[in-house]
């Protein structure tokens, strides 16, 4: 993939990751799942999936948009 569909391709998860951040959609339901209300489900299923792509962000395009010359990893 070039450089410039991967920067487009952050910029789309970064705005999924944005505009459904907060379940809007959620408000007002008093539906709960295992004792908790399913939109504090939603944050922390969202809060994972944040981590995930984060994670994936810093492999790669952290460091081309920083100018910086990435390491090599060499753990495992």
């Amino acid at each position: 993939m070039t450089r410039k569909k991967t920067d487009y391709l952050w910029i789309a998860v970064f705005g999924v990751l944005t505009a459904f951040g907060i379940p809007w959609f959620l408000w007002g339901s008093a539906t709960t799942w295992a004792g908790l209300p399913v939109w504090l489900w939603w944050h922390v299923g969202w809060m994972v999936l944040a981590a995930v792509a984060f994670a994936g962000f810093t492999r790669g395009a952290w460091d081309r948009g920083m100018n910086v010359d990435g390491e090599v990893r060499t753990d495992g």
